[in-house]
């Protein structure tokens, strides 16, 4: 049974949608969510879901070892679920095609610094694309850079809103995320 660190700095429905699904699995368990915002609405998910979800500092994420350090004691795969902060180097090098970022766009295009939730909703939008979607990829020392493991897109119309694409994109999330990982769970044991 593989164990599952979830980073989360928000609301943290991604988060519970994947606790939830390996709850049900044999692949792997969640065994742990960090988060880096003290008030984020994801310690009510995870307090309700009986999974520890632990606070962290900028300064135990980027100066000391303290986070690489817990997640090499207690995770084999790390899952980014709406954690904004870029991956240092160290924790990159450590877990090489381990780590795992979903993001609310077709990659490459709307990725990069800033752009997250609400920001990449309202660019598509002012773009008036045609469709957009999600990307879940490896994560590297880059914002949003790491090789593409799986796309899944939708069609926008022309009377859709920046609110409303978030809707779509969440949907995908939600249908997606949690068994893209358990396949590349499966594949890495192969």
């Amino acid at each position: 049974m593989k164990r599952i660190v979830v980073f989360a700095s928000g609301s943290g429905s991604n988060a519970e949608n994947i606790i939830k699904y390996f709850n049900e699995s044999r692949t792997a368990k969640v065994v742990h969510v960090l988060c880096n915002r003290k008030n984020a609405k994801v310690f009510e998910r995870c307090k309700r879901l009986n999974i520890p979800c632990l606070y962290f500092t900028k300064d135990d994420f980027f100066e000391t070892n303290k986070i690489l350090n817990f997640i090499k004691e207690t995770a084999d795969l790390i899952v980014l679920a709406g954690f904004l902060w870029k991956v240092p180097l160290e924790m990159t090098q450590a877990f090489p095609k381990k780590i795992l970022n979903i993001h609310p766009a077709l990659l490459p295009n709307y990725g990069g610094k800033g752009m997250y939730g609400m920001h990449v909703h309202r660019a598509v939008f002012e773009n008036k694309e045609k469709e957009t979607g999600i990307t879940i990829h490896f994560v590297n020392e880059h914002y949003d850079e790491g090789a593409i493991v799986y796309q899944a897109k939708t069609e926008l119309e022309e009377s859709d809103t920046p609110e409303t694409i978030a809707q779509k994109i969440n949907l995908l999330e939600q249908r997606y995320f949690p068994r893209i990982i358990e396949e590349v769970i499966i594949t890495v044991n192969e």
